[in-house]
């Protein structure tokens, strides 16, 4: 997908810790200056919300079925694993997307990363994005077993009476 948007590139602290130390937590509050993976979903989720119309990270393009997790240190995208520095990508009208991603509440708990935890981040309008294609999904579907009773009922397994 191509089309104007913004660019949003999120960093771990300069003298973020490599080791040691858990990730943020609302009871201790223990950090060490590392973007974690529910960081990036909170960015995704507002860049949605604020209107993108498609959105990668490093170039993993996102769906509605994407996940975005940790595994250890390192933050995976649908089980891909990916390096600092975060460069998202939002497609959509450039200047109103960064306007309302910025106001919004997870623009404002990115800001607050960036001033308590020195998290560098940078956002940009850009005239022109170039997004990798979305993966594509496996369709399943369902086929009758032979064999079947031929009535359209299904065998619950109960037996009858």
């Amino acid at each position: 997908m191509t089309g104007p948007g913004v660019k949003l590139v999120v960093d771990d602290a300069k003298d973020a810790a490599s080791s040691g130390g858990g990730p943020r937590e609302s009871a201790d509050f223990s950090d060490t200056g590392r973007v974690r993976d529910h960081d990036m979903q909170r960015v995704v989720n507002g860049l949605w919300e604020s209107g993108a119309e498609a959105v990668s990270i490093n170039g993993q393009r996102l769906t509605a079925l994407s996940a975005i997790r940790a595994a250890g240190d390192a933050i995976l995208v649908d089980n891909k694993p990916l390096a600092p520095p975060y460069t998202v990508l939002a497609v959509g009208d450039g200047q109103r997307l960064s306007t309302a991603f910025q106001n919004s509440a997870d623009g404002q708990y990115l800001h607050v990363l960036q001033q308590n935890y020195d998290i560098r981040t940078s956002i940009s309008v850009q005239d022109s994005l170039r997004l990798p294609a979305a993966p594509s999904l496996i369709v399943r579907t369902a086929e009758p077993i032979a064999g079947g009773s031929g009535k359209g009922d299904a065998d619950t397994g109960k037996g009858t009476s």
